[in-house]
């Protein structure tokens, strides 16, 4: 059984990565945070509240997921190493291996890749500037966290993506 976290930057294609995962690797949970955090009453009213509360919701669901002896799939930005952490602990405290893969493309691509991306119901109303910062976030975080896989993505790419991804996993 294996935790795998997908990171990335907005419009970077964890959601869709993660999906795909988990339905060709069946009964993979695709345990996003932010559909998680969806759930909590008053998100978009009390954000880092129900932030917390979603990752909390999270590592339970994981831990019970993988307890069961199945993948968990986690697409999310973590632009510092606090959950990054706790779920490493997790994955070894269940004995499953731990998987911190990190998707990346220059910053000018990301933005405009964020600036096309179809909004959805879970998104966060984000501006460019909070995504160049969410970017240059990331690479700072990098330094800190040298298992960590980088894969580099391409918009219109997500075939070669996520055969990076398997491959990553091997």
């Amino acid at each position: 059984m294996r935790l795998i976290v997908l990171n990335g930057p907005p419009a970077i294609g964890k959601s869709t990565l993660a999906e795909r995962f988990a339905e060709d690797h069946p009964p993979t949970l695709n345990l996003d945070v932010d559909r998680v955090r969806s759930l909590v009453g008053g998100w978009r009213a009390q954000p880092s509240e129900s932030g917390l509360a979603a990752r909390e919701l999270a590592l339970a669901a994981a831990r019970a997921h993988l307890a069961a002896g199945h993948d968990v799939v986690v697409p999310q930005l973590l632009g510092r190493p606090d959950f990054l952490v706790r779920l490493e602990e997790l994955a070894d405290d269940v004995g499953a291996s731990f998987h911190e893969l990190m998707l990346m493309d220059t910053r000018e691509s990301v933005l405009t890749r964020f600036a096309s991306r179809t909004p959805g119901p879970h998104h966060h109303d984000t501006t460019a500037a909070e995504v160049a910062a969410f970017h240059d976030r990331l690479e700072f975080l990098l330094a800190d966290r040298p298992r960590a896989r980088v894969i580099t993505t391409s918009a219109g790419r997500l075939d070669g993506a996520y055969r990076a991804v398997l491959a990553a996993l091997d």
